[in-house]
């Protein structure tokens, strides 16, 4: 069992006495002047032409409320710079900027070039920001599970769904989907890694076939990343108290994103004003500005937190209880038969021999037995002190585990090993209540 001594329950309460050393400073109260300015400027464009059903609905969203989840307004940010660069860039310019038809057109190049520059640096620190986070989660969670093959198998069916979801991502990319169909998809992926850690926390759904293998894991762990996102739960202290600012950001590039496509869309009639290049640049100025400054805070509140202790201070898993033990005489073989019923099973092992005065090695392989008795080498005679590793299965049938002490004349062996098969797991749908 996990020493859990020490251990403090990680709840809503506990973490808001943590959250007490990390104020966030307050925004600029230019930002949501700024963000006022903008759409009362998108909404004078309407005298110049009427206002069309996209923009209409991109309106709506900037003067709306935006999401509670922090996490969400970090993707809808990052949509919203893509759809900025995507408006700006130099080929979807109207033509006389293109051109740069006359002085003031040179000028407003010069704006939009410098806000190209600044969104395309904050887009990047935004994506290393996130996929930081993420691996930290992930990390965090493994740090305390067994390390054998039971977190290979848990590593492994991460990276083979993050397969899936980049296939599902440049799949919808090679069909024409817009920036707004892939960041619908990116949150719908979101969220299923959310249930997916809630089902690691207890087990279930995907990683259900693991659950006798948990044994020896700080249950305190696994009940906060089942109930870290609930609504009242861990994360909701964290929404309450840095949500503000990053709504007001979400609301600020909104409006300039509104602006850009109004005003972009009406140049040929009606050129921006140099007062009103100055706002718009003024706004994406300290949007960036205190955009970087939020994740940079985010970032250390996310590394500093109580959940994010080391092993060793919550005491290394130990699961020594689960592993087998036995002494080969020299000459002879020690053999483990294990049946799968069902082909992309997981075939584990993990093992080591006590060692004396000598170093002392043993040889392993694995065969296939098939149901007709016919035998397939799996995995080639090696020698080994110890080893770890797992293979998935392509046929039904037995599979037969061989540790081979047949070349020594003198000394046995003493083998300490842990073997299993483990039925496929497979990724469940989500029901519209998970998501």
């Amino acid at each position: 069992m996990a020493m859990t001594e020490g251990l403090v329950p990680i709840t809503r309460t506990y973490l808001a006495r943590y959250y007490d050393k990390y104020p966030l400073p307050p925004l600029p109260d230019a930002t949501t002047d700024l963000a006022a300015r903008l759409r009362a400027l998108s909404a004078d464009l309407a005298a110049v032409a009427p206002i069309a059903p996209d923009e209409e609905l991109l309106e709506q969203e900037a003067a709306g409320i935006p999401a509670h989840k922090i996490d969400e307004n970090l993707w809808k940010n990052r949509e919203q710079m893509e759809e900025i660069l995507f408006l700006i860039n130099t080929s979807h310019r109207p033509v006389a900027l293109q051109q740069k038809s006359t002085p003031e057109d040179a000028e407003i190049v010069c704006t939009l070039d410098d806000i190209e520059a600044k969104l395309k640096d904050m887009l990047k620190n935004l994506e290393q920001f996130q996929l930081k986070n993420a691996d930290n989660v992930f990390n965090t969670v493994m740090t305390y599970m067994p390390q054998d093959f039971r977190g290979t198998l848990i590593r492994q069916q991460r990276e083979r769904s993050e397969r899936n979801k980049q296939a599902e991502v440049d799949a919808l990319v090679s069909a024409g989907g817009s920036i707004h169909d892939r960041y619908a998809l990116l949150w719908k992926q979101q969220m299923e890694r959310r249930v997916q850690l809630a089902q690691l926390g207890s087990a279930t759904g995907v990683y259900k076939t693991l659950v006798r293998y948990l044994v020896g894991v700080p249950q305190v762990l696994l009940d906060f990343i089942r109930q870290i996102n609930d609504d009242n739960g861990p994360m909701e202290e964290q929404r309450e108290r840095y949500g503000p600012a990053l709504y007001t950001l979400t609301k600020l590039v909104l409006a300039i994103r509104l602006y850009l496509h109004v005003s972009l869309a009406r140049y040929g009639q009606r050129k921006i004003e140099k007062d009103d290049a100055a706002v718009l640049q003024q706004a994406v100025v300290i949007y960036t500005k205190e955009f970087l400054k939020f994740t940079e805070f985010i970032g250390e509140v996310f590394v500093n937190a109580p959940f994010f202790i080391s092993a060793e201070d919550a005491g290394a898993v130990d699961a020594s209880d689960e592993y087998k033990e036995t002494i080969i005489p020299a000459g002879k073989t020690h053999e483990v038969i294990l049946s799968v019923e069902a082909v992309n099973s997981y075939i584990a092992w993990d093992f080591s021999l006590q060692q004396g005065a000598l170093n002392m090695d043993i040889g392993f392989h694995v065969e296939y037995i098939s149901p007709s008795g016919e035998k397939t080498l799996i995995l080639p005679y090696r020698r080994y002190e110890a080893d770890q590793g797992n293979f998935c299965t392509v046929s039904s049938g037995s599979y037969k585990l061989v540790w081979d002490n047949s070349y020594s004349s003198f000394f046995k062996k003493v083998l300490r090993y842990k073997v299993d098969a483990v039925p496929p797991v497979v990724e469940p749908a989500l029901s519209a209540t998970e998501l």
